[in-house]
C-alpha cells in the first residue's frame, strides 16, 4: 500500500504541476500576441527610420560626423535577455552569440563594457568578470521609444569622450512563434551598410510587412540642409541609434514571451504524459495487489475446507 500511496502522490504532483504550466502558458499567449503584434508593427518604422540614413549617405556632411567614423576605444555590448525564466533556450543563444563575437574579434574582459537590459545577461557577464556597468530589470513589454533615451544617451557620451571606439546590441530577432534567432549587429560606429543589415534583418521576406520593391533608395549628391548639416547630424543620428536599440528590445520581448509560451506548452504536455504513465503503473500495482489479496483469501478458504 506504500508504494501505491507514493504513486499517488506522483500523480497528484504532476497534476499540480500541469496546472501552473498551462495557466503560465495561457499568460504567455496572451503576451506574446501583443508582443508579436507590436513588434511586427515597429518593423516599418524602424526601417523607415534607418532608411533616412542611407538616403544621406552620398553627401560629403554625414560621412565626417563622430558617430560615423571608427575610433580606437572599447567595445561595448548592450546584451538584451529576459528577467525571468523558464523560455527555453533564448536566453543563453543571446549569450553565446554575444561569446561569439567578443571571441571572434579577439577581445579580452578588460577591453569590453557590458550594458545588460535583463538579469540573465547581467548576471552571467558580472560572475565572469566583465565589466557591467550599466544594468536594467524588469523592464516593462510597454517601454517607450524615449525611456531608452538614457541608455542611447550614455553610449553616445561614451564614444564622444573616447571610452568606447565600438557598441554592438545582441538580441533575439523575432522570426516566428517558434522560431526565434539570436544577433548581434553594430550600432556604432553608423554606417549605411550597418542600416542596411539591420534592416534586412528585421523585416520579414513575405506578408504584409514585407518590404515593397523596388528597394533600391536614390542617394542624391547633395541636401539642401536647413538650419545646418550639424545641427540636423546631431539630432537625427542619435534618433536612429536609439531606434536601433528600442526596437531590438520589441523583438526580444515578442521573443521572449513567444518562448516561454513554447516552453510553458511543452512542460504542459509532459507533465499530462508523466500523469497517464505514472496512472498505468498505479493501476497495474493495484490490480496486482487486489489479485494478491483474492488470491490468499482463496487459498484461506481451500485449507479451511
Amino acid at each position: 500500500m506504500a508504494s501505491l500511496k507514493n504513486i499517488k502522490l506522483k500523480i497528484l504532483s504532476y497534476k499540480k504541476t500541469g496546472t501552473v504550466t498551462h495557466a503560465m502558458e495561457a499568460v504567455s499567449a496572451v503576451k506574446m500576441r501583443k508582443a508579436q503584434e507590436r513588434a511586427l508593427g515597429g518593423r516599418a518604422y524602424a526601417a523607415a527610420a534607418l532608411s533616412v540614413l542611407e538616403r544621406l549617405s552620398g553627401t560629403r556632411d554625414i560621412g565626417h560626423h563622430p558617430l560615423m567614423m571608427p575610433q580606437e576605444g572599447k567595445t561595448c555590448f548592450v546584451i538584451i535577455t529576459s528577467d525571468k525564466g523558464p523560455a527555453g533556450s533564448l536566453n543563453s543563444a543571446v549569450i553565446r552569440r554575444a561569446e561569439h563575437e567578443i571571441t571572434e574579434r579577439g577581445l579580452a574582459h578588460e577591453d569590453v563594457i557590458i550594458i545588460a537590459i535583463g538579469r540573465r545577461g547581467a548576471d552571467h557577464f558580472a560572475v565572469r568578470g566583465y565589466d557591467v556597468r550599466s544594468r536594467y530589470e524588469n523592464v516593462s513589454d510597454n517601454i517607450s521609444e524615449a525611456e531608452i533615451r538614457q541608455i542611447t544617451n550614455t553610449l553616445i557620451a561614451w564614444h564622444g569622450a573616447g571610452e568606447i571606439g565600438s557598441c554592438f546590441v545582441a538580441y533575439t530577432n523575432f522570426v516566428s512563434t517558434f522560431e526565434q534567432e539570436a544577433v548581434a549587429r553594430q550600432i556604432i560606429p553608423i554606417t549605411p551598410e550597418v542600416s542596411r543589415e539591420i534592416v534586412a534583418g528585421i523585416r520579414p521576406a513575405r506578408g504584409r510587412y514585407a518590404p515593397v520593391p523596388p528597394e533600391s533608395i536614390p542617394k542624391p549628391v547633395t541636401y539642401l540642409v536647413e538650419p545646418s548639416a550639424d545641427s540636423i547630424l546631431a539630432e537625427l543620428l542619435p534618433h536612429l541609434l536609439n531606434v536601433a536599440i528600442f526596437h531590438a528590445l520589441i523583438e526580444s520581448k515578442a521573443s521572449e514571451h513567444s518562448a516561454r509560451r513554447v516552453a510553458m506548452k511543452s512542460a504542459t504536455d509532459k507533465a499530462k504524459d508523466m500523469v497517464k504513465s505514472y496512472t498505468r503503473v498505479f493501476n497495474k500495482a493495484r490490480q496486482a495487489t487486489i489479485t494478491r489479496e483474492v488470491s490468499e483469501i482463496t487459498s484461506g478458504m481451500e485449507a479451511m475446507r
